[in-house]
C-alpha cells in the first residue's frame, strides 16, 4: 500500500484542521532542526510507540520524503487512521516558508559525520599512496570494504565509533 504525498501546503490545512504530524527520522537528526507540532516517533522504533491513536489523519515526514516514500507501507500500518507522506519532507516545508525549529548547537546527524569522514579518509588515502607510498591505497581500499559492508549489513561500525566523539556526547537538548 502507497501513502498519498501531500504538499506542504496541504499538510499545514491538515494540521489545522487537527491531523498528527509524526517526525519519523532519528533522535540526531530531530535533535538539530524539527517542525515544531511534529510528534517524534523515530523509524528504528516505530513498531514500539503508539501513533497518534485518536487522530483524524496522520502525516509522516522525515529529511527529503525518501525515508517516508520507501517505507509507505510500514508506515501505513503503524495509523488506523488515513496517512499521508509530506512531499519532499522537512526540507520542502522549509522550503515553502513554514517554521522549523532549528538547534545548530546539536551536532550534525551521525550519517552526515560518516560521510564526511569517510570520504576524509578515502581522499587521504588516495592522496598519500599517490604521492607518499603505495601502501597508503589501502586506506581507501579499507574504508571503502567498511562501506560495502555497511551497506549490506545495515550496521556501521563507522556511526557507532562516531557516536563516541566528544561533540556527540554533550547532552542533547530536550527536542
Amino acid at each position: 500500500m502507497s501513502l498519498p504525498r501531500i504538499s506542504p501546503a496541504k499538510a499545514k490545512d491538515l494540521i489545522e484542521a487537527g491531523a498528527v504530524l509524526v517526525d519519523i527520522r532519528e533522535a540526531d537528526e530531530h535533535a538539530r532542526s524539527r517542525i515544531a507540532a511534529a510528534i517524534h516517533a523515530p523509524l528504528s522504533r516505530l513498531d514500539k510507540v503508539e501513533i497518534a491513536p485518536n487522530a483524524k489523519a496522520v502525516i509522516f515526514h522525515c529529511r527529503s520524503g525518501n525515508r517516508t516514500h520507501s517505507n509507505a507501507d510500514r508506515l501505513a500500518r503503524s495509523s488506523d487512521c488515513e496517512a499521508y507522506i509530506l512531499d519532499g519532507g522537512i526540507d520542502a516545508w522549509r522550503s515553502a516558508g513554514l517554521p522549523v525549529v532549528d538547534n545548530r548547537s546539536q551536532p550534525i546527524e551521525i550519517m552526515r559525520q560518516v560521510q564526511i569522514t569517510a570520504g576524509s579518509l578515502v581522499i587521504a588515502g588516495t592522496a598519500l599512496g599517490l604521492f607518499a607510498h603505495p601502501a597508503f591505497y589501502a586506506l581507501a581500499a579499507f574504508v571503502g570494504a567498511g562501506l560495502v559492508f555497511s551497506g549490506v549489513s545495515g550496521s556501521c561500525m563507522m556511526a557507532r565509533l562516531l557516536a563516541f566523539a566528544p561533540w556527540n556526547l554533550a547532552p542533547r537538548a530536550a527536542a
